[in-house]
C-alpha cells in the first residue's frame, strides 16, 4: 500500500521563498545556519514512550548528519507546566542546520538508515507506532533578531 503526500502550494511558494532570500545572502558571502523548531502534540499519557522511541529511531540519524557536519546542533525540550489543549505541546526538537538547502533535503538522513538500523522492517513498524502517538506536529523556521 503507497501512499501520497499532497503538498500545499502556500508550503511550497514558502520553501521556495525562503530558499531564495538564504541563497541570495549566501551569494554575498553571508554564511548563515537555518533553524527549524519541530514541535509535537502527543496523546495524553504517551509523551514518555514518544520521545524515547525518537531518541532511539531519529536521533542517532540526526546525530550522523551532525558529525558529517550538514547539522550544526540538535537540543530538546518538554515544557515543565502543560498548557491549554489548543496550544499544548509535548516535545521540541531545535535542529540548526548549517544550510536551509540541507533543511530541506528529503534524503538528509536517508544514507545512515541501513548503517544504524540493518533491520528496516522494525524500524518501520517502531515509526509506524510512534506516529500512532502524535496527535500533532508542526515545524517553525525561524531566525535570530539582533537587538
Amino acid at each position: 500500500m503507497t501512499a501520497t503526500h499532497a503538498i500545499p502550494v502556500r508550503f511550497v511558494f514558502t520553501v521556495l521563498l525562503m530558499l531564495s532570500i538564504y541563497t541570495s545572502d549566501a551569494q554575498d558571502g553571508a554564511s548563515k545556519y537555518f533553524t527549524v523548531e519541530n514541535y509535537y502534540k502527543v496523546k495524553w499519557g504517551f509523551a514518555e514512550e514518544f520521545i524515547n522511541l525518537w531518541k532511539a529511531n531519529h536521533y542517532p540519524l540526526l546525530k550522523m548528519a551532525q558529525e558529517k557536519g550538514d547539522i550544526i546542533s540538535v537540543t530538546a525540550e518538554t515544557p515543565i507546566l502543560h498548557s491549554g489543549e489548543d496550544t499544548r505541546w509535548d516535545f521540541k526538537v531545535t535542529i540548526v542546520f548549517k544550510t536551509v538547502e540541507l533543511a530541506f533535503a528529503p534524503d538528509l538522513t536517508t544514507p545512515y538508515k541501513a548503517q544504524l538500523y540493518p533491520d528496516s522492517a522494525k524500524l518501520a513498524r517502531d515509526e509506524q507506532h510512534r506516529f500512532k502517538l502524535l496527535i500533532s506536529h508542526w515545524d517553525v523556521m525561524t531566525e535570530k533578531v539582533a537587538l
